[in-house]
């Protein structure tokens, strides 16, 4: 059996854990499938909007054990090129061109929390649990931290890096690693409702608004910042999409990419 799928309905794709015996845990070829998947569906015309989804009870357990006892014997070298490919699946999946919504119907742990971190939105059902367990192993949550530290901030991180505490997901709501928590049964209707709202907009804008999120995020508000989003404003109002959204606004009628 595959450690993922891939299926798409309308312009939305769902890529799907597939490994519940193991609680969705990632090794190396999960790792390597998840960037080709993700890399793909980023330059397929046809997708606007990825779910990252999972089968069974939990989300994603983090690293698989198997591949956590194979990494007890790597030497450095090793440990450096393994975690270099767990790092590129996150830079994969967080530059996506294509807006991504984590669909979290179980528990996320460890490095889960990293493949959540790194989507634009998540959904979460109200039972699952959240922990960065690395500490309790002797190890830090290094590479999924820049992804984890912007989802829920410098502060909830310096707890929940530091204590390994499981936290609920009202508490991942509250610090904002979460967007929404709902009853299981409502989980799909929720992430259906944010994905259509991602397909109706221009594919276009779409795409150039996710460039302008990392550009401007963290940044000084300088000479330098205002003119690169003078210089932005003005490209997108020239573009084709630009120019068919206004006018089909103007015009009241829907604009091409809904024709």
């Amino acid at each position: 059996m595959p450690s993922l799928s891939t299926s798409l309905t309308g312009h939305c794709a769902t890529v799907t854990l597939n490994r519940p015996e193991v609680r969705n845990a990632f090794n190396d070829e999960v790792i390597a499938e998840l960037t080709l998947a993700f890399t793909q569906l980023g330059q397929n015309p046809e997708v606007r909007a990825i779910v990252l989804a999972a089968e069974g009870p939990a989300f994603c357990a983090g690293a698989d054990l198997h591949w956590m006892r194979r990494m007890a014997d790597y030497s450095h070298a090793e440990n450096l090129a393994d975690a270099a490919q767990l790092a590129e699946m996150l830079r994969v999946i967080d530059t996506c061109p294509k807006p991504t919504v984590a669909r979290i119907q179980g528990d996320v742990y460890a490095g889960g929390m990293g493949l959540v971190a790194a989507c634009d939105m998540a959904v979460s059902v109200e039972a699952a649990a959240y922990c960065l367990s690395e500490v309790r192993l002797g190890l830090y949550p290094a590479t999924i931290s820049p992804y984890v530290m912007r989802a829920m901030g410098t502060r909830a991180a310096h707890r929940y890096f530091l204590t390994a505490e499981r936290f609920d997901a009202a508490e991942a709501l509250r610090i904002g690693f979460v967007h929404a928590v709902v009853p299981a049964g409502r989980l799909d209707e929720q992430v259906a409702e944010i994905t259509r709202a991602l397909v109706n907009a221009s594919p276009n804008a779409v795409k150039e608004c996710k460039t302008l999120l990392h550009d401007v995020a963290g940044k000084d508000i300088d000479a330098a910042l205002i003119a690169h989003t003078v210089e932005g404003i003005a490209g997108i109002r020239a573009s084709a999409e630009g120019r068919e959204g206004v006018q089909s606004f103007l015009h009241k009628r829907k604009p091409n990419w809904l024709i």
